[in-house]
This record gives C-alpha cells, sequence and structure tokens, in this order.
C-alpha cells in the first residue's frame, strides 16, 4: 500500500492506494474508500522522478584588500545558470538534448525533446540568448514545471 498527501486548494487529502489491477484502482480518501478508473494503467515499475537543479557551492567572499579594476568586456559572459528557465510543459523523459552550455539560440529552436505518452515533443526556446545551464540529462524522467536549462 502507497500512501500520499496532497493539499488541493487549501485542502488536505489523504490518499492510500490499496490494489491497482489494469486500469482500475482501490482508493481511500481520508478514510473513504473509491475505486478509481485509471486513463492509463500505471506501471509499477517506472516512476518518475524529479528533477532538481544542481546548486554550486556558494563562492569565498574576496577579501578587502584594493583590487585594480579590470577592463570592462563588451558583452560579459552570463554566470551558469542565470537567466530565463525553459520549463518542461509537462511530464515525461528527455530523449535528446540539442544544445550545450555556452550555445547561442533564437526564439523557436529545439533545445530538447520530451517523450510523453509514447510521442516526441520539441521543447523550443522562448527567449534568444546563451545557454547558461543544462540541467537535465538524456534518459531523465521529470515533472512539470521542472526546468531543464537557462538561457541567458
Amino acid at each position: 500500500m502507497n500512501k500520499y498527501q496532497y493539499k488541493v486548494q487549501g485542502v488536505d487529502y489523504e490518499v492510500e492506494i490499496e490494489e491497482v489491477e489494469g486500469n482500475i484502482a482501490k482508493v481511500n480518501v481520508n478514510g473513504i474508500p473509491f475505486e478509481v478508473e485509471l486513463q492509463q494503467p500505471i506501471n509499477a515499475a517506472k516512476h518518475p522522478t524529479i528533477v532538481k537543479p544542481k546548486v554550486e557551492a556558494p563562492k569565498p567572499v574576496a577579501s578587502a584588500a584594493p583590487v585594480a579594476a579590470a577592463p570592462v568586456a563588451a558583452q560579459p559572459a552570463a554566470p551558469a545558470g542565470a537567466g530565463n528557465p525553459v520549463k518542461a510543459p509537462l511530464p515525461g523523459t528527455i530523449t535528446t538534448i540539442n544544445v550545450k552550455v555556452g550555445d547561442t539560440v533564437a526564439v523557436g529552436d529545439v533545445v530538447i525533446v520530451l517523450e510523453a505518452m509514447k510521442m516526441q515533443n520539441n521543447i523550443e526556446a522562448e527567449y534568444a540568448g546563451t545557454v547558461t545551464s543544462v540541467v537535465v540529462t538524456p534518459g531523465d524522467s521529470v515533472m512539470e514545471g521542472a526546468v531543464l536549462l537557462t538561457i541567458g
């Protein structure tokens, strides 16, 4: 039996999945039994994992000693991970990554291919700029809204 706790519009629900046979699941929601018909059978061997961005350790603060000013470049490179995130529009599995950190992309360029419900979905850049980080790798399972990469 799997137990889950959900909050939907501010209301807490405790959901217990007793058994799943084909596309029928027997569940208890806050102690009330239900038989639920699933749209697609659950494959118990595959469970999506949430992909979290890698967090880098903070860099040490420089000493208070005076430092000569360095010349400023015309366009400084964006720090890793800085910029606009490209998020997964639906849960699925990453099949292809078409860009790497430092690549320049235009609006509409296909940056990642995400497989969901046995369909290949092209994830396009919503912003023009330089890829500052790629958070996922091929084969990763992602949830809707997970950050896939950033464009600075």
